[in-house]
């Protein structure tokens, strides 16, 4: 029996599967896996198989991953049915509750709420009770349940029935959809969401605005009451019980980003970058996104080749490194969204390209370690999500960079409000305005842009994620909810 237990959809290791039934392992990485690396082996991790090498490994060790191939961490994975894990994963989590928290539906066609959905959102309810078992057979008594993201909003709910000796967190690493666009959702899933979350004592989000609008949704869609508890935090009054709101801002490792930035594979990947940014002097704009819908990765580029256009001084004195690394192209949208930022590159590359200069130099092919190496060339990063719970990017940028980095920075990336001060900041849907934006970055003097960059390395780590994993350990474990 654990004491300590996480929950999220994807866990700290993936297999493949070879056609002669060997499975490979690969660990991999993010703010959840270092943060659990802050109190060793001890809390146990519940997941999802995701695919057929997943399934293949749960069925050979289904109590347990081997502790090899998980670094010593416990994990427990779980088989959910392929077409349970379907529908909850995309056709709920992915093309429903993302869509509504960051505000990407075209209204006028979209959603729609048809029994397509309602089949899904069943799967989606058995999902999260497939958790929810889980969670409650191998939780001592009175442990702590730290559970993680949209994908999981109905367990808190669920495990507090099963188990509610337990102390039990949500954190939200998704924005949270303001009243009136939450409400886009059919009113009994709504409320159910938001109660699912409510099963906890302690639900916790990246930002105060992300907690506010869950708190507003509480209010308005279940008639809840909002008020300040004694240290200072938000509760959510409803059915009965109270829910304290948490706000944890999770930075970047500061020490493995510069020791990994370091290694002799990035150096080799920033020469190759170097050879092709070419010309003497030549200045670099540098992103680094997933092909999200939410990363405005199509608005960037049209705002890089307006900058061209407006500023004609930086053609051939500047080359945008873009990197677009696809995403969920399971899904339909994102793959036509894939192809339309392949298509923007080129235009911009036809339009104003020369025999020495490709203005935009676009990679598709995930490389750690090239991103690495375009974080320390920066000049300028543009980071202009439409909406962002965090946005580790542009935290990340300015602890690596050789030389400083002026970061254009949306003021919908909930990294906004840590580092909105030292940052450009721009509306993510004016394109003259991030050229504007883009052209300043690139005019600033030096002094000043190595200022800015050593306050937002500050600000960036300031919550490295062993200590924000702490923190919401210790919030949860400490005083009953009020």
């Amino acid at each position: 029996m654990s004491q300590v237990l996480v929950a999220s959809n994807r866990g700290p290791v993936s297999y493949a599967l070879d056609r002669d039934g060997t499975l490979t392992a690969k660990r991999g990485g993010g703010g959840l896996v270092s943060g659990l690396s802050s109190i060793g082996g001890r809390a146990l991790w519940v997941c999802a198989a995701l695919d057929e090498g997943d399934r293949e490994a749960v069925r050979r060790e289904p109590a347990r991953l081997a502790a090899e191939d998980t670094g010593g961490q416990p994990v427990r994975m779980l088989d959910i049915p392929r077409e349970v894990f379907a529908d909850a994963y995309n056709g709920i989590a992915n093309s429903v509750l993302w869509f509504v928290h960051h505000m990407l539906y075209r209204t006028p066609f979209e959603p729609v709420f048809d029994a397509e959905f309602e089949s899904s959102w069943r799967h989606y309810e058995q999902y999260n009770a497939a958790f929810a078992d889980a969670l409650a057979e191998e939780a001592a008594e009175g442990a702590t349940v730290l559970v993680q993201d949209y994908h999981l909003t109905l367990v808190p709910g669920l495990l507090r029935e099963r188990r509610p000796d337990l102390r039990i967190g949500h954190f939200s690493h998704t924005p949270w959809a303001p009243p009136d666009y939450y409400r886009l959702l059919p009113d009994d899933t709504a409320a159910a969401v938001l109660e699912g979350v409510l099963g906890a004592d302690r639900a916790a989000f990246l930002t105060q605005r992300w907690a506010r609008t869950f708190a507003d949704c509480c209010v308005e869609v279940l008639g809840a009451k909002v008020r300040t508890g004694a240290e200072g935090e938000l509760l959510v009054e409803h059915a009965g019980r109270s829910t304290r709101i948490g706000v944890h801002g999770l930075g970047a490792d500061a020490d493995f980003l510069l020791e990994r930035s370091r290694r002799p594979d990035v150096d080799e990947r920033a020469e190759a970058l170097r050879e092709q940014i070419g010309g003497e002097g030549r200045r670099t704009i540098v992103r680094v996104d997933r092909t999200e819908l939410s990363k405005n990765i199509v608005r960037g580029l049209h705002a890089f080749g307006r900058l061209l256009d407006d500023f004609p001084q930086w053609r051939e004195r500047v080359v945008h490194l873009a990197f677009a690394y696809p995403s969920r192209q399971d899904l339909e949208v994102y793959r036509a969204y894939t192809d339309e930022v392949a298509e923007v590159a080129q235009e911009v590359n036809d339009r104003h390209g020369t025999a020495g200069w490709t203005p935009v130099v676009l990679h598709v092919q995930d490389d750690f370690a090239r991103s690495l190496a375009a974080y320390r060339l920066a000049d300028v990063a543009l980071v202009n999500p439409i909406r962002d719970g965090m946005n580790l990017v542009a935290k990340e940028v300015p602890v690596v960079s050789d030389e400083g980095v002026a970061l254009v920075l949306s003021r919908e990336a909930g990294a906004y409000a840590e580092l909105g001060a030292d940052a450009l900041v721009v509306n993510p849907y004016d394109i003259g305005g991030t050229a504007r934006a883009l052209n300043e970055a690139l005019s600033m003097p030096d002094a000043e842009r190595t200022a800015r960059t050593a306050r937002l390395a500050a600000a960036a780590t300031a919550l490295p994620p062993q200590r924000w994993f702490l923190d919401q350990l210790e919030a949860l474990e400490g005083r009953p909810s009020d």
